[in-house]
């Protein structure tokens, strides 16, 4: 692989519960002049997945428990935001101060279970991650063969990272390719044998996609181009959660 080829897709409208996120993103690749191709990694931002399926909630048709309330309250937090969080979560991981971070049930440990306002397409909407992000790149790349195109499909989000600051792109959900580029078992010009090194490939091109994307330019999907990949119809990003078994930091 000499390179790689990365660039957005303009164009979307407003997506709406039930829009062909797939059909959307090839008329628009095309009318940008930059037509899908076979073997393209698609990764599409999990706000519009979460938009076409209808994860959305307006604040007002929320009644926060007394908890939440308080919580809200004492943190100057919107209560309803904070009622959401708990409902989307599996535990409360650490309570510190303003910052709520806990597990999905999907299993990710994330701030805010993922929730977010921003982008949502209305005031006083929130958007919840997508109810099974691998389902929906499944689905995603269902139809996109039905367009003609074999591609990668990732949907991803933006998370925070323990003992670093800012946020980056990771994969919370993919269909086509194995998650995970495994070194274990090869062998470095050296003669030294690779017993752990497994790259999260999928969160590298999340990150890479990341950077054509941003939060405020309204391209909320990206191409990556030029990577070889073997088809892997079982991929999922459950794969890459560890057990608790093997977690030293819970």
């Amino acid at each position: 692989m000499s390179g790689l080829n990365i660039f957005g897709v303009p164009g979307l409208p407003e997506i709406e519960p039930g829009a062909d996120l797939p059909a959307l993103v090839a008329s628009a690749a095309s009318e940008a002049g930059q037509p899908l191709q076979q073997g393209d990694v698609i990764v599409i931002t999990s706000k519009i997945v979460s938009k076409a399926e209808g994860r959305t909630v307006e604040l007002a048709e929320i009644e926060p428990s007394p908890f939440a309330r308080r919580y809200a309250e004492q943190w100057e937090k919107e209560p309803a935001v904070i009622e959401l969080v708990l409902r989307e979560a599996k535990r409360i991981v650490r309570q510190v101060g303003p910052v709520l971070i806990t597990e999905t049930h999907h299993g990710f440990v994330c701030a805010n279970s993922g929730i977010d306002q921003s982008s949502s397409g209305a005031h006083g909407r929130a958007v919840l991650l997508p109810e099974d992000p691998d389902a929906s790149a499944r689905r995603f790349r269902d139809r996109f063969k039905e367009l003609g195109l074999d591609v990668v499909v990732i949907v991803s989000d933006t998370f925070g990272r323990p003992w670093r600051e800012g946020q980056t792109d990771v994969a919370i959900g993919i269909a086509g390719m194995d998650p995970v580029t495994s070194y274990i078992g090869q062998v470095d010009p050296h003669g030294h044998e690779f017993r752990v090194q497994a790259v999260c490939s999928a969160d590298e091109l999340a990150s890479a996609a990341e950077l054509v994307k941003g939060n405020v330019s309204r391209v909320p999907v990206a191409v990556v181009r030029g990577l070889p990949w073997e088809a892997d119809e079982d991929a999922n990003m459950r794969s890459i959660i560890r057990e608790s078994a093997n977690d030293i930091f819970r």
